[in-house]
């Protein structure tokens, strides 16, 4: 028996690749050419194959490390003549005859340098498959005629009812036409442009950047796809997963990065869970029409009703009234934005068995001190505002009362250990709801800034489906209008929403006398099948406490 090192083979000239899968683990049984771990290029995965059979006894990668060429694997214990494939593939090919390794490389290179330079015609360039949504509206286009344009370059900007996103070049050319202006609307497999395409359209494969390697090395670089040379761009990943999670491609990976989808919230279908695009268009699908349901829960979730008449319930049909027999009248379609929320919202208001509390919290102090920061601060440019103040305070509530940052699944309560807060928005084209991510982590300053970028966006219609997903608790404020109390529709599958009016002076009696204080309105909407009235009563007497005295919230 003979102890045997297994070292990354070459893999063409990429280095400090990522381990982002561990195949196996000590006293595991390997055979010859078995995978042992995969390794993420900015350009590619690929499966690293074992060079020898054996038992491994040593395991010396981790997840998250870096490797290259010649980076010790593992130790297999091997036996007698298994242990001889165990010499290092760079070995191998110097030992090796010349002639037959260079000629290979000279050939290969031969045949890639003159493909590069080919012009293949005109290419047409269409829509891609990114949903189930009609006539997207065309908001930006980024190229004109005569304009070379890389792989993956984004073309246009469209926009659907919840979100924009970037349509990028599926062919590297020059733009010879372009079908498209700004204000028209497109759909899947529309014709966008048309160019004069050139071989390099598409990136060589990572074999032709090198001579062939030996046979051990084969099968990685043969499952090594062949993809654009992009610069390397970090997966979007807001919350901090841990290395090697999600467990996608360098192609999904880059087509989430585009439609702005977080990964880490994706739910893979394929293979040991990895996620393929068909999921990431799922989530985006999902999050576009207002839903944050889980892909398993949409899938299990019912058609929503076509006739919204209420005869899917049981209920007598929806009168039908021709109202221009009483008078002139005006026909307007609603938007998509309030055709699609509304089918959330009615389906919320009619599952979630819901109860609102009324309260008033004494924010005179808390005013106060929002007045005096903005005047010391009015160099910074980022203006504080009370909503700010909530959404800090809502998240020391949900540390206290963790019910009310669940979420119902099946019969099982999931207890999420973030705080997202969703804030909603009013748009010109209706309600959206952005999400300050990690709101437990930000600071007052931090979390007003992010704010007047969310709402910039969500009125310029630029918001992205990763920036409206994840909230564990929403808010909506009605401060800036007016009124006094309603009763706020809770967000599925979150377990509760608050809303909150304008504040007032009233007189407050202290014990003594009738003081002018300045009381805000809160409305706390809750699942009753999660959180009973109790709790209810104590998380909004807790909220008042902490906007009556904010130091609270350091405790």
């Amino acid at each position: 028996m003979a102890l045997v090192e297994v070292k990354v083979p070459d893999i063409g000239d990429f280095d400090e690749v990522a381990v982002i899968e561990l195949l196996v683990k000590p006293g595991d049984t390997v055979a010859a050419e078995q995978s042992l771990i995969t390794v993420e290029s900015d350009k590619a995965s690929m499966e690293i194959p074992s060079s020898t059979a054996g038992v491994v006894k040593e395991l010396r990668v981790k997840l998250g490390d870096k490797v290259s060429e010649g980076s010790v694997v593992l130790v297999l214990e091997a036996a007698g003549a298994a242990a001889a494939p165990a010499t290092p593939v760079s070995e191998q090919r110097q030992a090796q005859p010349s002639v037959a390794g260079s000629s290979a490389a000279t050939e290969s290179v031969a045949v890639a340098a003159p493909a590069a330079a080919a012009s293949t015609g005109p290419v047409e360039v269409r829509v891609p498959d990114i949903g189930d949504f009609k006539d997207v509206a065309v908001i930006e286009v980024f190229v004109k005629p005569g304009d070379t344009v890389k792989l993956e370059q984004s073309l246009i900007t469209v926009e659907s009812d919840k979100a924009s996103m970037e349509i990028p070049s599926s062919a590297a050319g020059v733009v010879r036409e372009l079908k498209v202006k700004l204000g028209d609307t497109v759909n899947i497999g529309d014709l966008l442009a048309i160019l004069e395409g050139t071989g390099g359209a598409v990136a060589p494969a990572v074999a032709a950047t090198a001579p062939a390697p030996a046979a051990t090395a084969a099968a990685p670089a043969a499952a090594a796809p062949a993809v654009p040379s992009a610069a390397a761009v970090p997966a979007h990943n807001p919350t901090g997963a841990p290395v090697g999670l999600p467990h996608a491609s360098p192609s999904v990976r880059k087509f989430a990065r585009e439609l702005g989808v977080p990964l880490n919230e994706v739910k893979g279908s394929g293979p040991k869970g990895r996620i393929t695009e068909s999921d990431v268009q799922a989530f985006t699908r999902s999050v576009m029409a207002g839903s944050t349901q889980t892909q398993a829960q949409a899938a299990k979730a019912p058609a929503a009703p076509a006739g919204g008449g209420g005869s899917e319930l049981g209920l007598i049909p929806w009168p039908k009234v021709d109202f221009t027999k009483f008078g002139p009248v005006e026909r307007k379609e609603l938007s998509r934005i309030k055709k699609i929320s509304g089918a959330n919202l009615l389906r919320n208001a009619i599952m979630i068995p819901a109860v609102t509390n009324h309260d008033d919290a004494d924010i005179t102090d808390l005013e106060a001190f929002r007045v005096a920061t903005n005047k010391e601060n009015e160099k910074s440019g980022v203006k504080v505002t009370m909503l700010a103040f909530l959404i800090k305070a809502c998240v020391a509530a949900l540390k206290k009362y963790p019910e009310f940052n669940s979420s119902l699944d099946g019969d099982a309560l999931i207890y999420k250990q973030y705080f997202h807060i969703g804030f909603a928005a009013d748009t010109p084209n209706g309600l959206v709801v952005p999400v300050i991510r990690d709101a437990d982590k930000k600071g007052i300053f931090q979390i007003s800034q992010e704010m007047g970028e969310l709402a910039k966006k969500a009125r310029d219609g630029k918001l992205s489906p990763a920036e409206m997903s994840g909230a564990t608790f929403t808010i909506s404020s009605l401060g800036g209008i007016g009124g006094r109390y309603f009763t706020p529709i809770i967000n599925a599958p979150e377990v509760a929403i608050l809303g909150v009016c304008k504040s007032t002076i009233e007189p407050v009696w202290d014990g003594k006398a009738f003081q002018p204080r300045l009381m805000l309105p809160l409305s706390l909407t809750w699942d009753h099948r999660v959180i009973d009235g109790a709790a209810a009563a104590r998380f909004n007497v807790y909220l008042g406490q902490i906007l009556a005295d904010f130091r609270q919230v350091l405790l």
